[in-house]
């Protein structure tokens, strides 16, 4: 459930992007800047009511189906859009083909990130090895599963050491060029306040490449599974990224998980 803040932020930014849209063509005078609620309701497929409910901060609920039906109809940019999806808290499966058709095409457990480390897809063996992350249509960011689930803590091994460091990659990997967004900073900032130990590394200043190698983690289910990490970059989104984890052939003595 939407915060009463997310809701108002919600709302607003609708609103405003109603109000700037290129508006339908009408033979009279227009009253109304953008486009009308019911012209954008015709234009999104959904209801003039949830339109201006949504825009008033209400309670309902918005899934990802019709985020990208609104997101189409107000012709919003991809930050834009990216930001529509993290206020309503949803999944956009809006994702980079080449991601995609890469993470359904292995079996191997595979998933891609955004820029936020927000999970955009993955494959039903990351969802098994990910359980409590991976699953439902709703944003599943790496950053929040690592330093505020319980059971991130029971599935890595050696936990405070791997979510320090998973922090210093995201720092390198994606803070340092993104730190003028205010999506990045925000995020951070509300990480900062929610988890002592994110507060105390950050302030730490910690910088790592991300890298690839040996990951073990403790299913609850399977026990312990050993895996060689591997990420990647599609060359047409940047931002984006493709983490691919292939069964190990032998169990190391010591290894790290992420």
């Amino acid at each position: 459930m939407l915060s009463a803040d997310q809701r108002r932020l919600l709302g607003e930014f609708i609103r405003a992007h109603r109000e700037r849209a290129q508006p339908v063509e009408s033979r009279g005078r227009r009253r109304t800047p953008g486009l009308r609620r019911e012209e954008l309701a015709a234009k999104a497929g959904i209801s003039a009511t949830w339109c201006a409910w949504i825009e008033q901060g209400r309670p309902v609920q918005a899934s990802s189906e019709a985020l990208d039906r609104l997101s189409r109809a107000l012709s919003l940019s991809r930050p834009e859009r990216d930001y529509l999806f993290e206020l309503a808290g949803r999944l956009d499966l809006d994702v980079p083909t080449s991601l995609l058709a890469a993470v359904t095409a292995v079996r191997h457990p595979a998933y891609g990130l955004d820029r936020l480390w927000q999970a955009c897809c993955w494959n039903k063996a990351a969802a098994r090895l990910f359980r409590g992350w991976l699953d439902g249509d709703h944003q599943r960011n790496l950053l929040r599963f690592v330093f505020l689930e319980s059971s991130a803590r029971k599935l890595i091994p050696r936990w405070e050491d791997r979510a320090r460091h998973i922090l210093a990659e995201f720092r390198d990997a994606n803070y340092a060029r993104n730190f003028q967004d205010g999506r990045v900073r925000s995020f951070v900032d509300l990480l900062r306040r929610e988890s002592p130990l994110f507060d105390a590394a950050w302030k730490e200043h910690d910088v790592r490449h991300r890298e690839g190698g040996s990951r073990v983690f403790n299913h609850p289910d399977e026990g312990r599974r050993h895996f060689i990490q591997h990420t990647f970059i599609p060359s047409e989104r940047p931002d984006y990224k493709l983490v691919l984890l292939v069964p190990a052939v032998s169990s190391p003595n010591s290894a790290s998980s992420k």
